[in-house]
């Protein structure tokens, strides 16, 4: 209803910032920290066990780099082969299933993978209502300050956000934050390259493509080989996604530094975007056809594969990934390539034969020395190498309901000493399970 100026308010009260503590106190069961794929399966599993559970994140968003970074694809969900059959369930079965009757999906079948193409909205509003639903307190754009580690035990962690300081308190906590923040604060023993970095991506969508004029991978693949310092593009290697009826495409076709460093980090950020410019220049020019109306809808925030990760009570080896090693505290599994991103201009790949399975144990997930934190997703404990094939979303996604079930097993108690037979049971759909 339209109001007159007569009933417009004008009052106001000033305020001032007190003296004394704003320091907010929260407790939880259980806290993840960092809302991506792998912290959100470790949140959503833990809420079915019956856990009152905090979730936390830097971005005020949930999802993660799946949604932020636009990863856009499901990468190692799915055995290897074109008729592969699904590795891993749990929360993938229902996002398959949604957004799949939503039409958000595209099964890109090549003959030998099967990789799962994706909306990045409608996963990021699955996300939200699911994690909304389950009761999960959230708290975003929230910056992690300290770690208390006290007796082995993590007894609380200290945010800060935008609203004021945050201390949570929770009997166990999981570590989903991609660089091992959660453990670092905690002064824990970590991993990083000895020498060099490995490169992230920075992802785009586009938007108005003619799909009826849309060229094989394989030929943008060979162009962009060829052509790529015409352009002024670091990478020589890449792809460019089709999402079928929609006239939009992914592309991923950038190598960008991803430092530990805020200075660095924030102009590496935008030489990234500037990079991303670059590739859809290219595909305008040499595919015109195809991308001569193209444009960007919208840039994802830095891609970041492999920066720091956690020490584990094992640590994953390219031994392991290469004969397929079957772990007793086996709680993941994928047949993804090795695929590691240390040079500028490409990366290393070698790729499984389509009856090859390698699996993830328990214990890289967990630092020897404290009792009640578990690492999920791509900063649990690995070689360089061995990292590089388990850190996509299908084995993330694993290792979060890993986590969120190793946690209640324990108790008040240490995850080092949980019953191993009871684990495997209750996480056997990721580790055997092939229908």
């Amino acid at each position: 209803m339209m109001v007159n100026h007569s009933e417009f308010r004008t009052d106001t009260r000033v305020i001032r910032k007190g003296t004394g503590s704003s320091l907010r106190e929260l407790k939880a069961d259980t806290c993840i920290v960092g809302a991506g794929i792998a912290g959100v399966s470790a949140a959503l599993e833990a809420a079915r066990l019956g856990h009152h559970v905090a979730l936390i994140d830097s971005l005020p968003a949930l999802g993660g780099q799946a949604v932020n970074s636009i990863i856009g694809a499901f990468c190692g969900l799915f055995a290897n082969g074109r008729d592969g059959y699904q590795l891993t369930h749990g929360i993938a079965d229902d996002i398959l299933r949604d957004l799949g009757t939503a039409g958000a999906l595209h099964y890109r079948k090549n003959g030998f993978w099967t990789t799962v193409v994706y909306d990045e909205v409608a996963l990021s509003r699955w996300i939200e209502n699911a994690v909304y639903s389950a009761g999960i307190t959230l708290i975003l754009g929230a910056v992690l300050r300290g770690v208390s580690n006290e007796d082995r035990r993590i007894r609380y962690i200290d945010l800060a956000t935008r609203y004021g300081d945050v201390r949570l308190a929770a009997n166990a906590f999981v570590d989903a934050t991609g660089d091992a923040a959660l453990a670092w604060h905690a002064g824990l023993p970590c991993r990083e390259p000895e020498k060099g970095t490995v490169y992230g991506s920075h992802m785009v969508v586009v938007e108005g493509i003619n799909e009826e004029k849309y060229p094989e991978r394989e030929e943008i693949s060979r162009r962009l080989k060829e052509r790529a310092g015409d352009y002024g593009l670091v990478r020589r290697d890449g792809f460019a996604f089709a999402f079928p009826g929609r006239g939009t495409a992914l592309v991923n076709m950038t190598h960008v530094e991803t430092p530990l460093e805020p200075v660095a980090a924030a102009a590496k950020a935008i030489e990234g975007k500037a990079q991303a410019d670059k590739t859809v220049q290219f595909l305008k020019r040499e595919f015109p056809e195809a991308f001569g109306n193209a444009r960007v809808r919208s840039y994802g925030l830095p891609g970041i594969r492999q920066t720091r990760w956690i020490v584990g009570r094992q640590q994953l080896t390219i031994d392991d990934v290469r004969t397929g090693r079957r772990f007793p505290d086996a709680i993941a599994r994928t047949g993804w390539a090795l695929e590691l991103h240390d040079r500028l201009e490409g990366y290393a790949w070698e790729a499984f034969s389509e009856d090859h399975v390698h699996y993830v144990p328990m214990g890289s997930l967990t630092p020897p020395d404290v009792d009640n934190l578990v690492a999920v997703g791509r900063c649990i404990d690995g070689d360089l190498a061995a990292l590089s094939s388990v850190r996509v979303m299908g084995p993330c996604i694993a290792m979060g309901a890993a986590a969120a079930h190793a946690l209640d097993l324990a108790g008040t108690g240490s995850v080092h000493q949980i019953d191993n037979a009871a684990l495997q049971e209750r996480v056997k759909d990721n580790v055997i399970r092939t229908d």
